[in-house]
């Protein structure tokens, strides 16, 4: 039976990096990136043993999924360390190809640690980090900052949440997507490219 599960993931697995490849496009998404926060939390979720540290990336129609893929890695993670490698990696892919569904943005597969990240992406990195505005301060209008200022501040709002509350959960990665969008240039015009070498799109 543990030989079938392993077996199983890597049929899931291999799918998702078929699907992956299948839709050649550019890099768009800080959220699917081994050093992103979806990832991040992702890992701690199987690290801790609770799913709710992913579950709050997903909207509640992917939970089912979601839960059933955890599950599943939890299981095969203890049979070894090319299981656990392969476990981790499939829980992660599915982790991110669901938020990337409930975005209605295709699965690209995750991006590895490095991939380069676009400045403004990184300075509101910085910003929900220290609880400051700061290090976007410079790079747009005041017009722009001041909508920035708004979004900041329903994260701040809404950033110390239990764990175990997903919908309190939920509440601050869509207010932590809405302000990392505008930040990208995807209200106001920056477009893909409005502030550096790349990466739009965080989550």
């Amino acid at each position: 039976m543990s030989m079938l599960l392993v077996v199983g993931v890597a049929a899931l697995a291999a799918a998702s990096v078929v699907l992956a490849v299948a839709v050649p496009r550019p890099a768009r998404a800080h959220c699917d990136t081994m050093d992103g926060p979806t990832v991040a939390d992702g890992r701690r979720a199987l690290e801790s043993g609770n799913v709710n540290h992913a579950l709050r990336w997903i909207d509640e129609p992917h939970e089912a999924e979601l839960t059933a893929a955890f599950e599943l890695a939890q299981r095969v993670r203890g049979l070894g360390d090319d299981a656990r490698e392969l476990a981790d990696r499939y829980f992660l892919e599915t982790l991110v190809r669901l938020h990337r569904a409930g975005e209605g943005e295709p699965f690209e597969g995750i991006k590895p640690s490095g991939t380069p990240i676009e400045d403004a992406v990184v300075a509101a990195d910085r910003c929900v980090a220290t609880g400051s505005m700061a290090p976007l301060e410079g790079m747009f209008s005041e017009a722009e900052l001041h909508e920035l200022r708004d979004r900041f501040d329903r994260v701040l709002a809404t950033k110390d949440f239990d764990v175990d509350d997903v919908a309190a959960g939920r509440a601050y990665i869509a207010a932590y997507v809405d302000f990392f969008h505008f930040a990208e240039g995807e209200a106001h015009g920056h477009g893909e490219h409005g502030h550096g070498d790349h990466h739009g799109h965080h989550g």
